[in-house]
């Protein structure tokens, strides 16, 4: 397969440090030849308005990613789906399940300060007008040393530098699509006070690295329960195979909600399919992955992530 290094065509921004602050913006396309067609001149301007807020502070960091759900990339691109693209698929575990929600345009904002994600949002909303429907706007911000708010780092098994690229951007595999990504998204929300309640003896053995120094801890062999960490981990015979995690926390503890925005990128769909089904179904099936008992998904949703020429084109 060609190395996604070699690739001509701009990729979006998926391999980003992670930022001070982020936000997570879903959005429907309402029914409508008009809302699509408004829909469709906005996703294609976003480098522009991308541009136009990052001349707002040029010494800070600032991207946005867009992906596009399935449900709407035939009639909003005029082109056959990416090769693995489809709905995010349910997966019923023995105790706790992956749900699938709405979701037809994706806003990945990263930036080193909310005023910056305010901006983008507040024009960007208002291009699309009428046209979307905003089913779920998260802002994210950074805790500390890149830790969840179970207290654990997060994003520690995540390729960097260039060999994050051969495991986010599509090769010519699906020529077409070369330098684009799946992403997959959840909204957790964490019980808290049931997590803090167990030894950290136990939160080690569930997330399978030390807390404080974040320490790989040795995998489980053969039926025995494993941790998060290597349910996560997706192997066969071409090696292992990553993905690009930019999570963040998110709360509003007035309403003692707690939570952790998962996004994953990655160049194969079915890597992070496979990761959620470890997860839910266990490895063996029964053994579930035990984070799962703390933290609940009330969300789900995949996008594919195209080229920036490819958007650039939309409304050719």
């Amino acid at each position: 397969m060609t190395d996604p290094h070699a690739i001509a065509t701009r990729p979006q921004d998926v391999t980003t440090p992670l930022t001070r602050a982020a936000a997570f913006l879903v959005l429907t396309v309402n029914d409508g030849e008009d809302a699509m067609s408004t829909a469709r001149s906005v996703v294609a301007s976003t480098a522009d308005l991308i541009k136009d807020v990052r001349l707002r502070s040029l010494q800070s960091e600032f991207s946005v990613n867009v992906g596009i759900g399935s449900r709407v990339w035939d009639s909003l691109t005029g082109q056959p789906k990416p090769k693995e693209l489809k709905p995010f698929q349910v997966i019923e575990g023995h105790e706790h399940t992956a749900v699938a929600t709405s979701g037809d345009l994706l806003f990945h904002i990263r930036a080193d300060g909310n005023d910056m994600v305010f901006e983008f949002e507040k024009l960007l909303l208002e291009a699309f007008g009428d046209a979307v429907t905003a089913v779920d706007d998260v802002s994210g911000f950074r805790y500390f040393d890149a830790r969840d708010l179970l207290e654990f780092v997060d994003g520690t098994a995540n390729p960097y530098g260039l060999d994050a690229l051969p495991s986010t951007l599509v090769g010519d595999e699906d020529e077409k699509y070369a330098g684009g990504s799946y992403v997959v998204i959840q909204k957790y929300l964490h019980k808290i006070k049931d997590w803090r309640s167990q030894s950290t003896e136990t939160q080690q053995d569930i997330i399978g690295r030390t807390k404080f120094d974040n320490i790989e801890l040795p995998d489980a062999e053969g039926d025995a329960q494993k941790s998060h960490k290597t349910l996560c981990t997706i192997t066969d015979d071409d090696g292992e195979h990553d993905i690009v995690r930019d999570n963040m926390p998110f709360a509003t503890p007035g309403r003692n909600e707690y939570g952790t925005y998962f996004i994953g990128y990655s160049r194969h769909l079915w890597v992070v399919e496979q990761m959620l089904e470890r997860m839910f179904i266990g490895d063996p099936p029964g053994k579930h992955d035990r984070i799962l008992d703390y933290s609940t998904p009330v969300t789900g949703c995949t996008f594919f992530a195209p080229n920036r020429q490819f958007l650039d084109d939309l409304d050719g």
